[in-house]
């Protein structure tokens, strides 16, 4: 028998030794798998901080009106988005931002000054009424969202950019405990970029095109949590049953002591199998010792 086929029969053989292995096994591995996916279930659920992600799109984009310059424009933007997506996650926004959630208010009307009547003087002397008096008004703010209290470093780490090739358009995500906090972040961080983005850079050409959503839940994945804690379950249960295979000493085959130990195979002694209903006593003995010492 050359090497290759020694090889090959010993693999054979290892491998049906696992696989009856798992079968005698199964109950336990069974156990190691669902106990460490409820576990990892129970964690990723009720243990770990969820996570809630909110993201919404801006647009660079110059209007013109030459037709010649449009396809340079274009360029222009698509390479201005690495530098946008700079200055979005720099101080000087997040700073502003952080400003804005503490106060998310937004001026919807301003504030209107009180204007007295205007009148006129006729020939005859009487006085006629031009314009009427304009009581004051006050200035409208609208509230966009509850406020928080969030430094720019914790903006810094919860604000994030996403850009596609050749693409004008790129995604501002921000991740918080809750879905709507999230969302205050994400709006805020762009609506502070949009603002003072043209005091920066001297331009004007960038658009939200869609305010973000509430946020949904990007962490923890439960069901990746949970088929991870499977299916350590059953690498754990597998490498404690081959370990305990393994170090197990028992002689199992003949072949062992025939090509590992180099003994002589002399013969096998079958296992008897005694009838249930007999059982061999002392007395039992001794009765059949003096019938024979009788005859």
């Amino acid at each position: 028998m050359s090497a290759e086929q020694q090889n090959n029969e010993e693999v054979t053989i290892d491998l049906r030794r696992l696989f009856i292995l798992i079968r005698k096994h199964i109950i336990s591995i069974l156990i190691w798998m669902i106990g460490l996916g409820l576990i990892a279930y129970g964690v990723s659920e009720y243990v770990l901080v969820p996570k809630y992600t909110a993201s919404t799109q801006l647009l660079v984009n110059r209007k013109t009106a030459d037709a010649n310059q449009a396809y340079a424009n274009q360029q222009a933007d698509i390479n201005a988005v690495a530098t946008y997506k700079d200055i979005i996650t720099s101080n000087v926004i997040l700073k502003g931002a952080s400003k804005y959630l503490a106060n998310p208010v937004t001026l919807v009307k301003k504030a209107t000054p009180a204007k007295k009547a205007v009148y006129k003087t006729n020939d005859d002397g009487t006085r006629a009424l031009v314009k009427k008096a304009v009581k004051a008004k006050p200035a409208v703010y609208k509230r966009e969202s509850k406020s928080y209290s969030i430094s720019p470093s914790e903006l810094a780490s919860a604000v994030s950019v996403t850009t596609t090739t050749s693409s004008q358009v790129f995604t501002l995500s921000a991740t918080a405990e809750t879905p709507a906090k999230a969302q205050a972040i994400a709006n805020a961080v762009a609506k502070e970029f949009k603002e003072q983005i043209p005091k920066i850079m001297d331009v004007n050409n960038v658009t939200i095109v869609a305010e973000a959503p509430k946020g949904t839940k990007s962490f923890p994945n439960v069901k990746m949590i949970t088929a991870v804690g499977v299916l350590a379950g059953l690498v754990i249960s597998l490498l404690i049953i081959i370990i305990k295979d393994l170090s197990d000493t028992t002689v199992r085959e003949d072949s062992f002591m025939t090509n590992e130990l180099g003994l002589t195979n002399l013969g096998e002694i079958a296992s008897i199998t005694m009838p249930k209903d007999w059982t061999f006593t002392a007395k039992t003995a001794e009765k059949r010792g003096s019938s024979r010492r009788r005859v």
